[in-house]
């Protein structure tokens, strides 16, 4: 698969772009889905005061500076988590397309926006979606089956390891404990990721989000917090953020690979 010529500024402006279009997608995804209420149909408007945007209260980022952050109409104050996730988006745009050529910049992306709407909601609602944690796994054997990543037989071994041995992890822990240690969304999770990684990565995933939750927990205590043995951390929003960065190192490499293979 050879790399599509475009001068890297370009893409780098049109990844960051795309990025954070995709991201008041994910933005409003977070916001309104645990609610009930519809994120594509209807016309996009205020969280607050149900106030219909206009075209220019629409622009990633931009719009949220511009108007310091408040609602126009209502003048209450806009959650910071939008233009939060719009820059994680835009960022992602980015490093994919530093990272990989085309046509893999672009799954790059798509993998880690999909993961981005998975560790917000997880974050904030303590919630994983079948219907966002499952189509992870056909999408990434067709990833495979395209030749964007590690082999087909590695991701799909992945998924079935990943989903029924953080399964198993669960039952024991709930065997021993009396008590819930993880979602039921948290193997459906690890499953779609494997899916994408492969099976060797899988140990490399729970490994990174347990130095990420580590983080966190330090990060919780120093804002005063307190942190103790029931404290829950969200492990879905823990194996997202660790998934991303193997995925560019382990498709990087089998992307090399196919293309010294081709010449």
């Amino acid at each position: 698969m050879l790399p599509i010529d475009i001068p890297l500024a370009l893409m780098v402006l049109a990844g960051g772009a795309l990025g954070a279009i995709v991201g008041s997608f994910v933005a409003a995804l977070v916001m309104r889905w645990p609610r009930g209420e519809s994120v594509v149909g209807g016309r996009s408007r205020c969280d607050s005061c149900g106030g219909t945007l206009r075209a220019g209260e629409l622009v990633p980022v931009l719009s949220y500076l511009m108007q310091f952050g408040r609602c126009r109409r209502c003048g209450v104050r806009i959650d910071p988590k939008h233009p939060a996730i719009e820059l994680a988006g835009a960022l992602i745009g980015v490093v994919s397309v530093l990272a990989h050529p085309l046509p893999l910049a672009l799954v790059t992306a798509g993998f880690a926006w999909w993961l981005l709407a998975v560790a917000a909601i997880d974050a904030e609602e303590q919630w994983l979606p079948d219907a966002l944690t499952l189509p992870l796994v056909p999408l990434g054997l067709l990833a495979a089956w395209a030749g964007l990543g590690p082999p087909l037989l590695d991701r799909a071994l992945g998924a079935v390891v990943g989903g029924l041995g953080l399964a198993l992890l669960a039952w024991i822990y709930r065997a021993l404990r009396g008590r819930e240690g993880m979602g039921g969304g948290d193997p459906k999770l690890l499953a779609g990721i494997g899916a994408w990684l492969g099976v060797l990565q899988l140990p490399f995933v729970l490994l990174g989000a347990g130095l990420v939750g580590i983080v966190a927990a330090l990060a919780m205590t120093a804002r005063g917090q307190a942190v103790g043995a029931a404290t829950r951390l969200p492990l879905g929003s823990l194996m997202a953020v660790a998934a991303w960065p193997l995925w560019i190192l382990v498709a990087g490499n089998s992307s090399a690979a196919i293309h010294l293979y081709m010449l």
